[in-house]
């Protein structure tokens, strides 16, 4: 017989995916990680044979529980599954199912709602650090109903204010993990960044290419995927993420100039398929490094020296705001982001 968990199934920002409590699921890894493939259908191209939508975006797993971290109400550890690998992965973090882990903490009565409003701290497991996400509980109950849109997303939805601390070297050790604003990886000028999300910047004329190409283009250039596999495998190393052969991060984001009004415009790897838009942290990663002076991105963007930046970063299918505060001496303090989450069904999930 199969085993079976109860699980929601939710829309986080651009992302979709499993939310479970950690009760819910084994606690020996192993035994969990080959339940998440069962889950999903992985490995196979197309998830066949269970829940996962053959892309990456929608094969994803968010497990919450309450936390004992000081300051934290809950905890989250985001499982990227791999869609044709048997491989499940806690190397990164997800901003987009962020969106969902607050209202779903609520749903399932670990938190009480508190008032129209509801803020939820959350402990980020797969980098140590806590976001408070603010979550519509109009009359004691999570609305998904409201008028925030994002692009990448039909449609509007309640909005889910996010607000990131103390995430600059979250997965390096520093924001700028090499100690160099630039670096040259196989005579390619890359910035290596890390605000939440080990992210490597580039040129795309650097590559051979514009920048406004298409996800299904980019996907299809071997020769491009194959250069930039090339310089995120030596990438890894210099960030202090050692041998990333088999790691999501970090993510590589080709950049330039914006032509709908933004900072720059961007293409992510995630790291070998090209993203549909931008993930969360990634688009707080690349907002960093366009108020860095002599970054990759600060060639294509003007920004101020205000304490509150906000900062839109194109993508594929439109744009994700970003809002950077600095401190008075004028380095990163804080990020924040809307996204919106709604709950698709909630249920039990066979394995």
């Amino acid at each position: 017989m199969s085993s079976t968990a109860t699980c929601m199934w939710m829309r986080g920002g651009t992302s979709k995916g499993a939310f479970f409590l950690a009760e819910d699921l084994p606690s020996d890894i192993v035994q969990r990680d080959a339940f998440l493939l069962r889950v999903m259908g992985s490995p196979d191209e197309r998830q066949i044979d269970g829940m996962g939508g053959a892309d990456p975006l929608t094969s994803k797993v968010a497990v919450v529980s309450r936390s004992s971290q000081p300051g934290a109400d809950v905890n989250y550890l985001f499982l990227q599954v791999y869609v044709d690998q048997a491989l499940v992965s806690d190397a990164q973090n997800c901003g987009n199912m962020l969106a969902g882990v607050g209202p779903f903490a609520i749903e399932r009565g670990l938190i009480k709602p508190q008032g129209d409003e509801t803020d939820v701290a959350i402990y980020m497991e797969n980098t140590q650090q806590i976001a408070v996400a603010t979550v519509q509980t109009p009359n004691g109950m999570v609305t998904y109903t409201g008028n925030a849109d994002i692009d990448g997303v039909p449609g509007t939805a309640a909005p889910v204010l996010i607000e990131f601390q103390d995430v600059a070297g979250s997965s390096c050790g520093a924001l700028l993990p090499t100690g160099n604003v630039r670096d040259l990886i196989d005579g390619t000028w890359v910035t290596c960044i890390d605000n939440g999300m080990p992210t490597v910047l580039l040129r795309a004329n650097d590559l051979g290419i514009s920048g406004q190409e298409s996800r299904e283009d980019l996907d299809a250039n071997l020769t491009l995927k194959k250069r930039l596999e090339a310089i995120r495998l030596q990438a890894g190393y210099i960030m202090n993420l050692a041998d990333v052969t088999d790691k999501t991060v970090p993510k590589m984001t080709l950049v330039s100039a914006a032509l709908n009004g933004g900072a720059l415009s961007t293409r992510t790897f995630i790291p070998h398929r090209c993203h549909a838009s931008i993930g969360v942290l990634g688009a707080v990663s690349v907002a960093t490094a366009c108020a860095i002076p002599g970054s990759i991105a600060a060639e294509f963007s003007s920004v101020g020296s205000e304490r509150r930046l906000t900062i839109d970063v194109e993508h594929p299918i439109g744009k994700t705001t970003v809002v950077l505060t600095r401190d008075d001496d004028g380095q990163m303090k804080g990020a924040g982001i809307l996204r919106t989450a709604r709950k698709l069904f909630d249920g039990t999930v066979f394995g």
